[in-house]
């Protein structure tokens, strides 16, 4: 790995990297403003109380985000490129949970420098998030230009 991340050649099967990132107040009224999402589960602690998890919680999207600043920046990293992300909500995630973010790799697909990669997203014990990226990743002939 360079401080760039990995080429395809230099990832392997089992290949996993990690980061934590606490749930703010602030994440999730930016969140709701630059996705438009203003349902007041995460926004009306009054509409929130009355619901099944009884206080507001963090947009799905706010975690599976994180799994995006991984996937972007860290592993694979810069120049790769989504094709595909599945993603299960397990559990809710609160403002103040601090979320660990999970990638794996678990198949290379070298005739097309493809990754897939393991997500998971919890908070302590509890998976809050799972599912599987597909990624293009360049080649490293393709990342030295």
């Amino acid at each position: 790995m360079t401080s760039e991340g990995y080429s395809f050649e230099e990832l392997e099967l089992g290949l996993t990297h990690e980061i934590e990132r606490k749930v703010s107040e602030f994440d999730v009224i930016a969140f709701a403003g630059v996705s438009g999402d203003k349902n007041p589960i995460h926004l009306d602690e009054a509409y929130a109380a009355s619901t099944r998890f009884g206080t507001r919680i963090a947009h799905g999207m706010l975690s599976a985000s994180y799994l995006s600043a991984v996937l972007g920046t860290r592993m694979p990293g810069p120049g790769a490129v989504y094709m595909s992300q599945t993603l299960f909500f397990r559990a809710p995630v609160l403002i103040g949970d601090v979320v660990k973010v999970h990638v794996e790799v678990i198949e290379l697909i070298p005739a097309k420098t493809r990754v897939r990669l393991k997500t998971v997203c919890s908070v302590g014990d509890t998976i809050v998030l799972e599912g599987e990226a597909l990624m293009f990743v360049p080649a490293a002939e393709a990342s030295a230009r």
